[in-house]
């Protein structure tokens, strides 16, 4: 019984689960923004899309003669908690507002579970394969494979959750107006 009542308590109050992980991912910006280089220009983006071992490895040196390794480190800590976060965040929205009338909030709710949890799939994956080429500082052509594939899955993924949830605040402010 307590179990459950505290997982009704967490997708009653989904929205502060989800604004932690928007704050998180602002915050994310103080290790990111760095790394946006000269011969790195799109920073983390261009390490996620790699593709290739030796692309990895290009990007990393370019850190490392920037004394920006620790900033790659810490930018990807911090993906793990915002992916994790933001992700739940997106997942309870979706259970809450599949409980809701009206069927178009439902359907809603529906997206932005599914597409939350895509996200959180396919983030994971690709910044775990990220973080072990770092930590290892070496680029791997498998896991930078991996990463650059998932990475456009991920990005949509977290487009579609975000609309739906703040499609699901919008319309669910509008139906209860006229209840």
């Amino acid at each position: 019984m307590a179990r459950t009542y505290g997982v009704n308590l967490l997708v009653r109050y989904w929205w502060v689960v989800w604004l932690a992980g928007l704050i998180v991912f602002a915050l994310l910006r103080i290790p990111h923004a760095p790394l946006a280089i000269k011969d790195v220009p799109g920073g983390i983006l261009d390490h996620q899309a790699a593709g290739t071992a030796v692309e990895v490895w290009r990007i990393q040196q370019a850190w490392k003669d920037a004394g920006l390794l620790g900033h790659a480190r810490w930018g990807m800590i911090g993906d793990f908690v915002f992916i994790g976060v933001y992700g739940l965040g997106c997942i309870l929205a979706g259970l809450f507002f599949r409980a809701q009338p009206p069927a178009w909030l439902r359907r809603l709710g529906w997206v932005a579970l599914v597409s939350g949890l895509v996200f959180l799939v396919t983030d994971y994956g690709e910044t775990i394969a990220q973080f072990i080429q770092l930590v290892q500082f070496a680029g791997n052509d498998t896991l930078a494979a991996l990463a650059a594939f998932l990475q456009p899955i991920k990005i949509a993924a977290w487009i579609i959750a975000s609309l739906a949830v703040l499609s699901g605040i919008v319309v669910r402010r509008m139906t209860r107006g006229n209840a």
